[in-house]
């Protein structure tokens, strides 16, 4: 193990990120380079404990003590291997994962977690800088064809997974450039565009194809899709957002998140927006649902230079700390702070918004809500009565619905003919939807979730295939280690 008595001695640390007063008038990420001093330093308060839960906190299997040791140990090659044998993407996950592997951390139990995002952050941009993240180009190939559609988290997993077992890969991406909720999803201050075309290219060295502008079903046929593919796997995500068909939401300033963050994500890239340009600035903004996406419209204004940003959520404010209802190692819903709260937010909780208001000209100008109070009878879904009294009506002139994602677009499943289930999700047993030749993972088939889990599903799905392709398959799973390629 690392320093035995290292979580005695050491307090958990992490980089000072960039100033926020500063940070608000660029999109370079937030956090600044890696620290290896550091990163060694927060890897010897690792306790490499008997029964490491951090293992089943993260959704991958993360070997976490092993590489935490090497990492002490100054091995950073070593570090590197043990870590990309369950995690296809650590420069990813080390910058947008909410880490359930440190809400699990034995250590966290009475003193702040283990520092294993940061730790892997600094595990994989070491192997690119020295040099040894390299392409794994498989050894021998087999005659088997294989189309993944979606190129967000799970398509880039399952391809990466596939075509070291031997398989020609072919990913299909409708929009213009390959990586979905990565590319258009995530805003540059979390997730610079370059470390994702860093890892598309070294996945293009390693045999896999990428082909933009192709949506499957209307420039390029179902039929000919299967014709030419032995096996295809859907990881379109799940697309379709939640709405919020109230009195006024037809005005004009009320928009879907995604809407505003994909505009913002082009304008970066130095790309034209083709639709109605939707910008935050000088405006009093509303961001309606308090998760990531929310949180990223929230600091994605505050760069636009909104005149006011305030978020709502309709669910309670949680508590800052675990209570008896959430107890060690399961995932706290804890109050979390983001870089974007930090830049400048007002947070509302227990708040339903009623309508939007507007001009004479269709213009939003404002939003009625009321407080809000949570009725919980066990085995139904929470149910929500408004306070008497508490209506009022906040200006704003922008309003971004962050609450969420229903299903998949559907029009691609009936294509095909297969089967979806009650949430209109991809149905599937074993990642393999009702035609045994077609797969499903990610969001597509569970439904919206994090990207920790959508690369899991990739690399599970990948394995699937493998298996209806060739019979056996040497791509193991979650927690029996990863196919290392020489």
């Amino acid at each position: 193990m690392s320093k035995p008595t290292g979580f005695l001695e050491v307090p958990r640390e992490l980089p000072q990120k960039r100033d926020p007063k500063k940070r608000i008038n660029d999109y370079n990420e937030v956090e600044g380079d890696v620290n290896l001093d550091m990163t060694m330093k927060q890897a010897t308060r690792c306790m490499d404990c008997g029964v490491p839960f951090c293992h089943n906190g993260c959704p991958l299997g993360n070997i976490i003590p092993e590489f935490n040791d090497a990492v002490y140990q100054g091995n950073w090659k070593l570090a590197y291997e043990i870590l990309i044998s369950t995690n296809n993407f650590p420069e990813f996950t080390g910058r947008i994962c909410p880490a359930p592997c440190e809400a699990s951390c034995v250590l966290g139990i009475n003193k702040p977690p283990v520092a294993i995002e940061y730790i892997e952050k600094t595990i994989i941009e070491k192997a690119f800088q020295d040099g040894y993240a390299k392409p794994r180009i498989p050894s021998t190939r087999t005659s088997k064809k294989v189309a993944v559609i979606g190129s967000g988290p799970a398509g880039l997993a399952a391809a990466a997974q596939l075509n070291y077992a031997g398989h020609w890969v072919t990913v299909f991406e409708r929009a213009d450039e390959i990586g979905g909720l990565l590319r258009y999803g995530i805003p540059d201050f979390k997730l610079d565009k370059q470390v994702l075309e860093r890892r598309v290219n070294l996945m293009t060295e390693e045999g896999v194809k990428f082909q933009v502008n192709t949506s499957v079903g209307e420039n390029l046929s179902v039929k000919q899709l299967e014709e030419e593919y032995d096996a295809i796997l859907l990881c379109t995500g799940s697309t379709i957002p939640r709405d919020l068909p109230i009195p006024g939401r037809e005005l004009k300033g009320v928009h879907f998140a995604m809407d505003f963050l994909t505009q913002q994500n082009k304008r970066v890239s130095g790309k034209k927006n083709t639709n109605e340009e939707i910008w935050a600035t000088g405006k009093n903004v509303v961001v309606i649902g308090g998760g990531d996406t929310g949180s990223d419209c929230v600091g994605t204004s505050n760069r636009h230079g909104a005149k006011s940003v305030t978020q709502i959520e309709i669910m309670p404010r949680p508590p800052k700390e675990r209570t008896d209802a959430m107890p060690w190692p399961n995932w706290p819903m804890i109050l979390r702070t983001s870089t974007s709260h930090e830049e400048g937010c007002e947070r509302q909780w227990s708040i339903v918004t009623n309508e939007f208001l507007g001009d004479a000209q269709g213009n939003l100008t404002g939003i009625k809500i009321s407080e809000v109070e949570v009725k919980n009878q066990p085995g139904k879904a929470p149910s929500f009565i408004e306070i008497a009294g508490t209506e009022k009506v906040i200006p704003c002139e922008l309003a971004l619905l962050a609450m969420g994602f229903l299903h998949t677009q559907h029009a691609l499943p009936k294509q095909l003919g297969i089967e979806q289930d009650e949430r209109g999700n991809i149905k599937c047993t074993r990642y393999q939807t009702s035609k045994e030749n077609i797969f499903a993972a990610g969001d597509a088939r569970r439904g919206q979730s994090l990207v920790v889990w959508a690369i899991s599903e990739g690399r599970e799905a990948a394995r699937a295939v493998d298996r209806y392709l060739s019979e056996v398959t040497f791509l193991e799973a979650k927690d029996e280690g990863a196919l290392l390629l020489k």
